[in-house]
């Protein structure tokens, strides 16, 4: 049984690159999956744990929100969400003796895939920085400690203001709720989350088009499709179950179209281990691969749209008739487009687009999927308008088989976001808590990630909160975001694993240890479940089954509720030890005021959970501020480039999710070893003098004049489109401006980073 985590940090500066390879991608790959998952946890542990995955009385992968459908395989799981269950199940302990051995500045010179290797933490830590001679170290402290020291610091603000509460996509339902319970009750709306860096864009395009911002299509739907068009996203890494969908989809009759910068293994060949003849064949998923320049998809859909308007019959006119506003401006604005400048926004050729409007004009039923591609840009949320658009004019909204597909990446990401972690929340939504409970909630815009990094290095705010995720690696502009956070009173992670956030921190640092999916949770009132929200709006149960890594954890909502009890004390009105015994009692309080939760408690018992109301997908009722779905006509914008220049786009690598690091291969890419890579078109490199396997700093450019580099990563001669390079997150990260954002969503513009080479 191994179980011992890396003595030394890896080397991530020399990665060995053999040529780019595009190998059939399996779901999962068993034999290396099978032997990470040893290696953490064990042979029995593995057979025990990976059983459960997704199972319908088993717990929700911590991993990414792909739905399950009614019928589970006996392995419900992918190769990334067999690692992410692998990694939060290991037998590896952070133990009080670790910290000591580790001083802060220690754990700030390793990598965060070592950090994230060392193990599951055991007991709450307390760091304050001056207060050890020679040396700041985490030390263990008690729960009462932990909630005294945040009551101290919360208390002590001039306002609840400066106080932000960040959230990640793995909080539960029940947890999500009473957090931004409390910090309301506290006073603020300071709610920042992770979809303000991934999915934002989406949804401030989709609330303003059709009226609620989560897609519109169920796994059945597409099933059903005649088309599905995948834009900006690489299912094969980043959603792996996704592929099995296509794959059914495809054998179904569905043509597929992928629109993406990087051809992506997953979408040339796909492997399924479930089906053997697929496995012994593999499947070519793609049916046509729009290699497209990075930040060219608003004009691509826009000289879509103005082709389908040119076919006679080819609008659905009693659908935009009965349905739709704005159709003339919209309609306008398209024929005004050019098929030259598209050319050139796009990289693409004629025939490619032609090809692609074929295909569109044959279906009936149509679905575009979409994720960071489309969404980390400046013009993120005209992109996903313009979606919107052709789906519109074809009347793909509401009807079986059709609609709009974001695929979210974290497993209750969404979930978060219904249950009001939101820095701008619906007036609907606080009259609802407020009666419930009776409060008075603040009625005033809240912090979203960037401001909060803005507030934190001006001062304006002093303490950071975050349930769950890993806000240094996450976030953009690294140097600045680090500096900012060393500004902070206190900082607080509530996590299972270390990783960079937990050594970047305030004057005074909390490390709280929680449970995690696969754990049991055993309160009061006896062993509980909590729920999640999948990509397609259906909520459901997780239930752990491991004994706890340690006796001195706690679950999430026994931490928020124990925080409340120390900072609001007897002035509060909620019943926050209740909330701790029983979780059933959160999901009575949620059922009253969170719409679509009616009854939560009967439904979400049901095998399978329940599917949350979506009104365009179930009765073409489009509840926007026109009352019916909107056109719009957002001028095309794409990135202009200089010469001698490239457009850089962050990606994960296969062996990683999110800012975890899994591993130092991305076999798909043909790269094992490290991370610090560029890939460069091999043209391009040519034209720059870059030679394959040479090294270079990337140092961004724009528009402030601040240097922003990169330094040391090996170039890798990669078939991106032209004028177009890729790297990893979050080595990247300190490449991407704090003040380059989407209009609009305010999301980090992580994929249209100007970028010059220099001689490492």
């Amino acid at each position: 049984m191994a179980t011992k985590p890396p003595a030394g940090d890896p080397v991530q500066d020399a990665p060995q690159v053999a040529p780019p390879k595009h190998a059939a991608v399996g779901l999962p790959a068993i034999g290396h999956t099978l032997k990470i998952a040893q290696q953490q946890m064990g042979l029995a542990r593995t057979a025990r744990t990976l059983l459960k995955v997704n199972q319908k009385n088993g717990f929700d992968c911590p991993g990414c929100a792909w739905p399950e459908g009614d019928q589970r395989h006996t392995a419900e799981f992918c190769e990334n969400g067999a690692k992410a269950v692998a990694e939060e199940a290991t037998l590896r302990r952070v133990t009080p003796e670790f910290f000591a051995a580790h001083p802060l500045e220690d754990l700030a010179g390793r990598s965060g895939y070592w950090l994230g290797q060392q193990g599951r933490i055991t007991q709450p830590m307390l760091l304050e920085r001056g207060a050890r001679p020679g040396g700041d170290r985490y030390e263990p402290v008690s729960w009462e400690r932990a909630f005294a020291v945040i009551a101290e610091e919360l208390r002590a603000l001039a306002s609840p203001d400066e106080a932000l509460f960040y959230t990640s996509g793995r909080t539960s339902n029940e947890a999500a709720f009473l957090f931004q319970l409390f910090a309301r009750e506290f006073g603020t709306n300071n709610l920042p989350d992770c979809s303000n860096m991934c999915h934002e864009s989406s949804g401030s395009a989709l609330n303003e088009t059709i009226g609620i911002g989560k897609g519109s299509v169920s796994l059945e739907d597409l099933h059903q499709a005649d088309l599905i068009i995948v834009a900006g996203q690489n299912p094969g890494t980043n959603h792996p179950r996704m592929l099995s969908a296509l794959e059914k989809a495809k054998s179904a009759g569905a043509k597929i179209i992928s629109v993406n910068p990087l051809p992506e293994a997953g979408m040339e060949r796909f492997k399924n281990p479930q089906n053997p003849l697929g496995m012994l064949k593999g499947t070519a998923l793609n049916d046509l691969f729009l290699q497209i320049r990075i930040g060219g998809d608003q004009a691509l859909f826009r000289l879509l749209n103005k082709l389908v308007l040119q076919t006679p019959g080819a609008a659905d006119e009693e659908f935009i008739r009965e349905h739709t506003h704005g159709y003339e401006q919209f309609a306008a604005a398209a024929k005004d487009t050019d098929w030259a400048e598209t050319l050139t926004a796009t990289g693409l050729t004629r025939p490619d687009i032609e090809r692609a409007l074929a295909m569109i004009l044959a279906s009936e039923r149509t679905i575009v999927c979409w994720a960071m591609g489309l969404t980390q840009h400046k013009h993120s949320v005209a992109t996903i308008r313009e979606v919107v658009n052709l789906l519109l004019l074809r009347g793909n909204i509401g009807r079986p088989g059709a609609g709009v597909c974001p695929v979210r990446g974290h497993s209750n990401v969404q979930g978060d976001r219904t249950m009001g972690i939101f820095e701008r929340p619906a007036a609907a939504f606080l009259d609802a808590l407020d009666k419930e409970f009776g409060i008075t909630s603040p009625r005033g815009h809240g912090f979203d990630v960037v401001r909060s990094i803005r507030a934190l290095r001006d001062g304006e705010a002093k303490v950071l909160f975050a349930m769950g995720g890993n806000f240094v690696g996450a976030t953009p502009d690294t140097e600045v975001t680090e500096a900012a956070i060393r500004r902070a009173s206190l900082t607080v992670h509530v996590s299972t694993k270390l990783n960079r956030s937990h050594a970047v921190t305030g004057r005074r640092a909390l490390i709280l240890p929680t449970l995690g999916r696969t754990d049991k949770d055993v309160q009061a009132s006896g062993k509980q479940f909590v729920t999640v929200e999948d990509s397609m709006g259906m909520v459901h149960s997780s239930r752990g089954n491991l004994a706890p890594a340690s006796p001195h954890l706690l679950s999430e909502p026994a931490i928020v509720a124990r925080m409340a009890r120390a900072v609001l004390g007897e002035a509060s009105r909620t019943p926050w030890e209740q909330f701790e015994r029983d979780y059933a009692a959160i999901r009575d309080r949620i059922s009253r005021v969170v719409a679509g939760f009616e009854d939560f408690n009967a439904r979400v018992a049901r095998p399978g959970g329940f599917q949350l109301p979506h009104p365009p997908r179930d009765e073409r009722r489009f509840p926007t501020k026109t009352g019916k779905a909107n056109f719009t006509a957002a001028p095309v914008e794409y990135p202009r480039v200089p010469a001698g220049r490239l457009l850089l786009q962050t990606l994960r690598s296969h062996d990683q999710y999110n800012t975890t690091i899994y591993g130092l291969d991305d076999r798909y890419r043909g790269i094992t070893g490290g991370r610090r890579v560029v890939m460069v078109n091999p043209e391009d490199a040519a034209e720059l003098g870059l030679a394959d396997g040479s090294y270079t700093d990337l140092v961004s450019e724009w528009r402030d004049g601040v240097e922003r580099r990169a330094p040391g990563f090996r170039v890798v001669h990669y078939p991106t489109a032209r004028g177009c390079a890729a790297a990893y997150y979050p080595e990247t990260n300190v490449l991407v401006p704090l003040d380059s954002t989407a209009d609009t969503s305010n999301t980090p513009a992580s994929k249209s980073v100007v970028v010059r080479f220099e001689p490492a």
